[in-house]
């Protein structure tokens, strides 16, 4: 008997046997559940993404971040003051016209030192929490995915590590590179991956047994591509909150370790430092060279967590 080999469709073409169903990128015609299914799925983002921006928590923590950033990066030419500039005559100044933030015991100006205080945390921040995504979202993948003993080590060591104190990891790291923002950031990434790497592995551990993974296992893909190519994708919406919270950790992160003498250092403008070396003037009075850089942290945190609480409201609808 003679006849033509069905030769296979081109992604997105009608069936030959069922028209309306297209055909999945593998050949293989997806039938109506799936094609309901891509479809619901291609709307999925757009739709969340306007309910989203219709949150006004949302747009009360992104216009708070905006700030922050514009100061990050035009701070020196919006500071009123040269944030390093010493003048003794004026130390200890209270908040007035001419400086509206007051000064500190070496005479500079309070404000400018907030405004320009705001670049180099909002460049370790977000380079470490995506550092720290990054490595954990990979490691929590191989993680849940692989399983067996690989995770039971991977597991213990994870463990191992979330036991040490933050402070004690950054003071080792700190003592033997020695603080600088490259430090910094890699320290907190480093101290991040573990705990975003469990989060990471108990959404694999959900997703794994689902009915795609198996068919991709059927089709012959390797392990590389089901995790990065199908899990991952399902499991992205768990990474983006958890990046977000772990962005609000990695403020309070950095204004410890410049607390304690580890981060920034000075004359260099940084909120923690800053709080760390004024603060003993509240007993004298000065105030507002501690509140106004303490003020500076909460609001940032403070609009983060907004933004992060915002994303899971919408991801978990």
């Amino acid at each position: 008997m003679s006849g033509s080999v069905p030769q296979p469709a081109e992604p997105g073409a009608a069936s030959p046997v069922d028209p309306v169903a297209p055909v999945d990128r593998t050949g293989g015609y997806l039938g109506p559940t799936g094609a309901a299914a891509v479809v619901a799925a291609s709307r999925a983002t757009p739709a969340r993404w306007r309910l989203l921006l219709r949150k006004a928590t949302f747009w009360a923590g992104a216009i708070i971040v905006v700030f922050w950033v514009v100061c990050a990066v035009f701070g020196h030419a919006i500071a009123p003051y040269n944030p390093l500039a010493q003048q003794l005559l004026a130390a200890n100044a209270a908040p007035s016209s001419a400086h509206w933030f007051g000064t500190d015991p070496l005479g500079r100006d309070v404000l400018s030192r907030v405004i320009t205080g705001a670049r180099d945390i909002l460049i370790i921040t977000p380079l470490a929490t995506l550092l720290g995504t990054v490595l954990g979202t990979a490691l929590g993948l191989a993680m849940g995915y692989i399983g067996g003993w690989f995770d039971t080590v991977v597991s213990r060591i994870v463990e191992a590590i979330l036991a040490l104190p933050f402070v004690i990891i950054a003071f080792l790291f700190v003592v033997a590179v020695g603080p600088s923002v490259v430090t910094i950031t890699v320290i907190i990434g480093l101290v991040f991956t573990p705990l975003i790497a469990r989060t990471v592995r108990t959404a694999v551990l959900v997703e794994r047994h689902q009915d795609y993974v198996s068919a991709s296992r059927l089709l012959g893909e390797n392990s590389a591509r089901v995790m990065f190519g199908e899990i991952l994708p399902n499991v992205m919406p768990a990474i983006v909150v958890e990046f977000t919270v772990r962005l609000a950790y990695a403020v309070f992160a950095v204004v410890t370790l410049s607390f304690l003498g580890f981060g920034i250092q000075p004359p260099t403008p940084d909120w923690g430092a800053d709080i760390a070396a004024n603060y003993s003037g509240l007993l004298a009075g000065y105030w507002w060279q501690t509140l106004f850089p303490a003020l500076a942290i909460a609001t940032l945190v403070t609009a983060v967590a907004l933004i992060a609480d915002s994303i899971e409201q919408v991801l978990s609808q």
